[in-house]
């Protein structure tokens, strides 16, 4: 279940319909303790994440800031970066190598690499 819902208002770009709605669905998610509803609470939950979409959506056109618009990328980084501080690792590259357990070893000595 998602533990994070992104800060959407004042980027350029603007804010996506379909990244309002990814917010709603985590905020909905997170409200209902539900990733995916049972059939009996379908319809309840698609509802408020529908509701939440239309609010959110009303909510950032209705602001106004005077800071100049954010960096998509820039934020993107500063994220990264902050993630390294909280978890105790560099920030993430695009490949990189480390060791499992001995419970997770797959063939040569524990020790495998991947890209992203």
């Amino acid at each position: 279940m998602c533990r994070n819902i992104k800060t959407l208002h004042n980027f350029m770009p603007p804010a996506t319909e379909d990244e309002v709605r990814a917010s709603a669905l985590q905020f909905v998610r997170k409200l209902s303790g539900f990733s995916k509803p049972s059939k009996a609470n379908e319809e309840a939950f698609d509802r408020a994440v529908e509701d939440v979409t239309r609010i959110a959506q009303e909510l950032l056109r209705s602001l106004t800031t005077q800071a100049p618009p954010r960096d998509r990328e820039v934020e993107a980084g500063k994220a990264r970066a902050r993630s390294a501080i909280r978890f105790g690792s560099p920030p993430h590259s695009h490949s990189h190598s480390h060791e499992h357990p001995p419970s997770l070893h797959f063939g040569v000595a524990g020790e495998h690499s991947h890209t992203h």
